[in-house]
């Protein structure tokens, strides 16, 4: 009987593939729990507010310059939190994608399944 031929995958072949997709799965996997413990810190208004934020995308902590507390202007103060926040959390984003388009190049534009 004749020997089916998938596409130039013999048996051998397949094995081959199977072995690269379990190190790429485990490259990824490591690197997923890498980011993940990373930390991101980021700062606004001059540095009178820090935060730090994890690579879980929570934030870990705020540290804020008692300069900048003024009870008059409370406005400020919620609107330098979120701009280092913001600004953390997105250190993190980028550096995260940065991380997978290294490690899978061409799938960058899977719909943020990285």
């Amino acid at each position: 009987m004749a020997r089916q031929n998938f596409g130039g995958f013999g048996g051998g072949n397949m094995q081959q593939l199977m072995r690269q997709a379990q190190k790429m799965q485990q490259m990824m996997t490591e690197a997923q729990e890498k980011l993940d413990a990373a930390e991101y810190e980021a700062t606004s208004g001059g540095g009178m507010v820090a935060v730090k934020v994890s690579g879980k995308r929570e934030l870990l902590s705020i540290t804020i310059d008692p300069q900048v507390v003024d009870p008059d202007d409370v406005e400020m103060l919620q609107d330098l939190v979120m701009a280092a926040v913001n600004e953390a959390l997105r250190k993190g984003e980028e550096t995260r994608e940065a991380t997978m388009n290294r490690m899978a190049p061409g799938m960058g534009g899977m719909g943020g399944m990285f």
